[in-house]
């Protein structure tokens, strides 16, 4: 269902009664200057999460080398951030600019079913490499190789699809944006609706948001008892373990099997990428939540200046991801420099590639007399 200012009596008469604010007032509008200013920030936006994202498809595509489980994963995670980008913020920002969608009420249900598709999509990548690390970490089970995450990656594509999908067809309230940038969940007292809304934002968010946790918390603390068992044996290192280890003055080696520090630091990634996840998004989804239930909050006068910001942050998260990428693994960073233009290189060029002579799941051990797999 979707309701626009001027079918608002047919669609929904009783949520005018108890209600001072009409509509199409503007009152709740952004000022001009801040408009232009959201605006251009927004722009921004759109040409860093696209420039960013895909230089990190085409570094993954172009490079077999680079095409592990793990950056497979990433790199379906940085498309679908530039669908986002493409598809859904250009809308918003137009939008903003006129304070009206000028782009149809059909089109509007399409404009939410690619929101939500997108993101979706970029949850489940997460939720998918976040497991990953669990199993690695906590399980000692390398289970992902490349053509599973091929697997995975078209099951989490389809998935997406089927959950974002009914709000075309009309199986939930979107609202035409007079009272928020963007086509976003309106208030409905319709329980079928109510239960695909909070299905929705499950799936979105809650779902993932959980599992997720709760992966990172069982990591944290394997890595923590690792360290504290590496600490109390200290004196039991193998001196050549050791030194992959960076540690120095261990001495009598005798047998013992060390989870190795590299296995934990592609976590520490995944980790940010999931602070930063849980930032941009928490806020939308207690939001949509208050929207859908709340018709108080739905129809007061602060909820566009809210629905900017929410929506603004949300947004974000497309342009944090491949920031991250760059800052954290070497090896999109080199490949990073080796896409820019020769005129534009004036960084000091990095150290060279070092090559991955450990298996993550992998579990040495330390003898006396040699270090074995």
């Amino acid at each position: 269902m979707v309701c626009n200012s001027t079918l608002l009596e047919s669609c929904a008469p009783e949520l005018l009664n108890g209600t001072n604010l009409p509509l199409n007032s503007d009152s709740g509008n952004l000022p001009i200057i801040i408009r232009i200013l959201v605006t251009i920030v927004m722009m921004s936006m759109v040409a860093i999460g696209f420039l960013g994202n895909t230089i990190v498809c085409l570094i993954v595509y172009q490079k077999p080398a680079m095409r592990s489980a793990i950056n497979l994963l990433l790199a379906t995670l940085a498309f679908s951030d530039i669908m986002l980008s493409l598809m859904c913020m250009p809308f918003t920002t137009a939008t903003i600019i006129t304070v009206d969608w000028i782009f149809g009420n059909y089109f509007c249900r399409i404009s939410a079913m690619l929101y939500w598709f997108f993101v979706l999509e970029g949850v489940a990548i997460l939720l998918i490499i976040s497991v990953d690390r669990y199993l690695i970490i906590v399980q000692r089970q390398d289970k992902l190789n490349p053509h599973r995450a091929k697997m995975m990656i078209v099951i989490s594509w389809v998935f997406s699809f089927c959950i974002s999908f009914p709000s075309v067809v009309g199986w939930t309230v979107v609202e035409v944006p007079t009272r928020a940038p963007q086509c976003v969940l309106g208030y409905t007292e319709s329980m079928a609706n109510r239960v695909y809304a909070v299905l929705l934002l499950v799936t979105i968010f809650f779902v993932p948001f959980g599992v997720m946790l709760y992966s990172y918390l069982c990591i944290l603390n394997t890595v923590r008892r690792n360290a504290v068992r590496i600490q109390n044996h200290a004196d039991s290192l193998c001196l050549s373990q050791v030194s992959k280890l960076g540690l120095m003055g261990l001495q009598r080696p005798h047998q013992l099997n060390v989870d190795m520090s590299f296995k934990t630091r592609a976590f520490t990634t995944i980790l940010i990428l999931f602070i930063g996840f849980s930032f941009c998004w928490l806020p939308y989804t207690v939001y949509s939540l208050l929207s859908v239930f709340s018709r108080k909050f739905y129809y007061s006068q602060s909820f566009y200046v809210i629905s900017t910001y929410i929506l603004w942050l949300s947004y974000l998260k497309s342009v944090f991801n491949p920031i991250i990428y760059c800052w954290r693994i070497r090896k999109f960073r080199e490949s990073c420099v080796e896409f820019m233009p020769k005129t534009f290189k004036i960084l000091p060029k990095l150290p060279g590639r070092a090559r991955r002579r450990i298996r993550p799941s992998t579990i040495y051990v330390c003898s006396e007399h040699q270090s074995s797999v």
